[in-house]
């Protein structure tokens, strides 16, 4: 027999989510969600659903007033999406449509992990994110091209090395924070989430967070004196996970010698995996990345502006 409640409280929410959410990802850490948290102060509203043994499902919700619905905690958006990723929903079959039935209004979750035991038919693929596996190439990059034909990889090779004559790589210097936010907004102005100074500083608070836990990873590229490109990301149990990145359009290619960058240092440092989250981005497949799907569970379309086919929350590269 199982009861569910609402919880409201933010402790409360945090004391709950540390209980039962498992900290297998950067994503589950709740002190990785609180640093948006601050920022965004989205209401929270988590249902929670309980039996003899104690906690047996969690639905972790926030009201966005912008868009008139409940996202998934803690709700920061930007042009009505919100932006985390490895969202879990942690409901069996028969406890789903009992707290969704909880929620008072329309809900819009968004890049969920598969539902255990819930059959896939109740939610939708939302995106897909890309996965670089250093271990299937024994960690060796050159393994790694002997996926592409010949043409095509002594073409990228050629590209990439144009670019490294007069490149040179600083790593771990947070005032590069500064130059990659510049970046981002150069390329994509009011539509960059780094123009929103909720996003901004939350990402900026997050950094500190991972620089103390010793998990953050900073690249940048100089050539000829100037910047070329700033990646952001973590490494947490073993997994890299590129979170925000700028590159210079004075230097078209940077994108692909960043990326060739974290794949050589994954396979250096002998990581499980290179994360480089979802966004429909070209060079992803021309790279042949392991695609992901994340999930949707939706009762009502949001409104969101067109992207030109650009995912900005990404903030992967332009190329």
């Amino acid at each position: 027999m199982y009861d569910s409640r609402i919880v409201t409280d933010l402790d409360e929410c945090q004391e709950i989510w540390k209980r039962i959410i498992p900290e297998e990802t950067i994503w589950d850490m709740w002190e990785f969600r609180a640093c948006f948290q601050v920022y965004f102060q989205r209401p929270p509203y988590f249902i929670v659903g309980e039996h003899s043994q104690g906690l047996a499902a969690l639905l972790p919700l926030s009201w966005i007033e912008e868009t008139q619905c409940y996202g998934y905690f803690p709700g920061e958006t930007w042009e009505g999406k919100t932006w985390l990723e490895q969202n879990r929903v942690l409901v069996g079959r028969d406890l789903l449509d009992s707290l969704l039935g909880r929620c008072p209004d329309r809900y819009h979750l968004r890049y969920l992990l598969p539902l255990e035991g819930v059959p896939q038919s109740r939610y939708a693929v939302d995106e897909v994110g890309y996965l670089f596996r250093p271990p299937d190439y024994n960690y060796d990059v050159e393994n790694y091209f002997q996926q592409f034909s010949k043409k095509s990889a002594k073409s990228i090779k050629r590209e990439i090395a144009s670019l490294q004559i007069g490149a040179c790589y600083r790593y771990d210097d947070i005032s590069d924070f500064e130059h990659m936010v510049q970046l981002n907004v150069n390329n994509f102005g009011d539509r960059s989430y780094f123009s929103d100074l909720r996003f901004r500083e939350s990402f900026r608070t997050l950094m500190y967070y991972l620089n103390k836990k010793g998990w953050l990873r900073i690249t940048t590229i100089i050539i000829n004196g100037e910047i070329a490109a700033v990646d952001i990301g973590c490494v947490y149990r073993g997994d890299y996970t590129l979170l925000g990145g700028g590159t210079n359009r004075d230097y078209p290619g940077v994108a692909k010698l960043i990326n060739l960058c974290h794949m050589e240092r994954g396979c250096r440092e002998r990581f499980n995996v290179i994360d480089f989250l979802c966004g429909d981005f070209s060079w992803k497949k021309r790279f042949h990345l392991i695609p992901r799907p994340l999930y949707l569970l939706s009762n009502c379309l949001v409104e969101t502006h067109p992207s030109e086919g650009l995912e900005l929350g990404r903030v992967r590269h332009v190329e």
